[in-house]
């Protein structure tokens, strides 16, 4: 799940699926990966968005699994803080899909619609997941970003969203749209 999610970063799924699958094929386990060249690594990724660079950190953080964490995983969001490459949005993804545990992924949908809604009024997507730890009750946290991933990609656009189709319109406050269809 951590690796996955480090290839998905600024990636497409369509595109992360198979990358992951390829390397995935190769080598499963932090061992295994400390194996391949970081060079080959990149051939088995690409094509990736920054695929070179992601090599290079996909190392890193295995080197730092097997000598910080036996090997292992760690399932706590502090933890996998620690881990070079690893953001806010990478480790609640880990720790709500990897481990099950309560946590909020705020990506560039999460943020744009839950301020746009009103729901927060937030300046950058850690501040977001900060607001919504505070605001949102616990047991909508992991299912949080699933539910508006879709919409913003769909409905919600960051430009020009479909306002007069949005199912949610009569509850949204419209902060900062300029321009709807």
């Amino acid at each position: 799940m951590l690796i996955a999610c480090i290839l998905s970063l600024r990636t497409q799924d369509t595109t992360t699926g198979p990358a992951a699958a390829r390397l995935f094929a190769v080598a499963a386990t932090p061992a295994a990966m400390l194996t391949v060249p970081a060079a080959r690594l990149a051939k088995l990724i690409y094509p990736v968005g920054f695929y070179r660079t992601k090599a290079r950190v996909i190392l890193g953080i295995c080197r730092d699994l097997l000598g910080r964490f036996g090997g292992a995983v760690p399932d706590t969001i502090d933890a996998l803080l620690t881990l070079k490459g690893v953001g806010r949005k990478t480790a609640n993804l880990v720790v709500t899909m990897g481990f099950n545990k309560p946590g909020i992924c705020v990506d560039t949908h999460v943020h744009r619609i839950s301020n746009r809604l009103g729901y927060v009024r937030t300046k950058n997507p850690e501040e977001t997941e900060m607001a919504l730890r505070a605001r949102l009750p616990r047991r909508f946290w992991i299912g949080y970003n699933d539910l508006l991933v879709g919409f913003g990609q769909n409905v919600c656009t960051p430009i020009s969203p479909r306002c007069s189709t949005c199912p949610v319109r009569p509850l949204c406050r419209r902060v900062n749209v300029t321009s709807a269809r």
